[in-house]
């Protein structure tokens, strides 16, 4: 079964950010928001710095992520 996702708060538009995944057309990536939460920071810690995104934006970004990486085979170490 294929289940196909529509993702609201994610833009992407050519000219801006080199037309990567962005959130609800801010200058501000997906990829960045994945790594700020990844790196440990709260949705508080992330929302002090950047006022303007939402509990949504970062659930929806996560969703996103995990999508994309169902689609894309990044190169990993061997496991011993």
């Amino acid at each position: 079964m294929v289940v196909v996702t529509v993702f609201e708060r994610i833009t992407v538009e050519p000219g801006k950010m080199g037309g990567q995944p962005c959130i609800r057309g801010y200058r501000f990536t997906v990829a960045h928001l994945v790594r700020l939460v990844a790196a440990g920071q709260s949705f508080e810690q992330i929302h002090e710095d950047f006022p303007f995104l939402e509990a949504d934006d970062v659930r929806e970004a996560l969703q996103y992520a995990a999508a994309a990486s169902e689609v894309t085979m990044l190169p990993l170490q061997d496991s011993a």
